[in-house]
């Protein structure tokens, strides 16, 4: 059976605009198609995502397409810059519309997220990557999904400067090796799961 995956690209910038954290996001699912992962990527911030911590907040909430992206899909990978050693805005909008799956159950009872994996990639031209993978792993275990062995990838430019990632024109072998590691683990996790899934309540 092919594993898919969905990135969330929670750039602040809206399409067309260039985005570091999509190039990092298109990275890891090309890392994930090494191991037969098909994916897929969403900028968040071209939808019209509304406040809220239901599935459906009404009166033109585009969140509900985006969630049926997510329940179809094996593997997610949230991709949010550093804003201010944060999230940016649009990654927390997400966890706080990902809240509602608490209360959200499958056909055999689990919740609707367990059985998928998630992975995190950050980018920022200032530090913050570790808070930020541990605030989203924290909020994404907490909804049901499993979080591979270093299931993060990112790179921090060097403090104070205006490199962006997508200005790199050096090889970045660390940021390279991180992200093979989490698209390989994360495909493992993501077959071992689909095979044997969490027993039922």
């Amino acid at each position: 059976m092919a594993l898919t995956a969905l990135a969330l690209n929670c750039t602040l910038k809206p399409s067309p605009e260039t985005s570091s954290t999509e190039k990092l996001a298109r990275e890891v699912l090309a890392a994930l198609a090494d191991h037969g992962v098909e994916g897929e990527l969403e900028r968040v911030v071209d939808h019209d995502i509304r406040p809220g911590v239901e599935t459906d907040m009404g009166d033109g909430d585009a969140w509900p397409a985006l969630r049926e992206k997510v329940l179809a899909a094996d593997i997610l990978v949230f991709a949010t810059p550093t804003w201010m050693g944060q999230t940016a805005s649009v990654g927390q909008r997400v966890l706080e519309r990902l809240d509602a799956e608490l209360a959200e159950t499958d056909a055999a009872g689990r919740p609707t997220m367990f059985g998928k994996v998630a992975i995190v990639a950050v980018v920022g031209n200032e530090d913050g990557a570790h808070h930020i993978c541990a605030d989203v792993f924290q909020a994404l275990g907490d909804v049901g999904f499993t979080i591979p062995a270093q299931g993060c990838t990112y790179w921090n430019g060097e403090a104070m400067h205006g490199t962006d990632y997508v200005d790199l024109q050096t090889p970045r072998e660390s940021t390279d090796a991180a992200t093979a590691t989490a698209a390989a683990n994360a495909a493992h996790l993501a077959g071992v799961l689909a095979a044997s899934p969490y027993p039922a309540p």
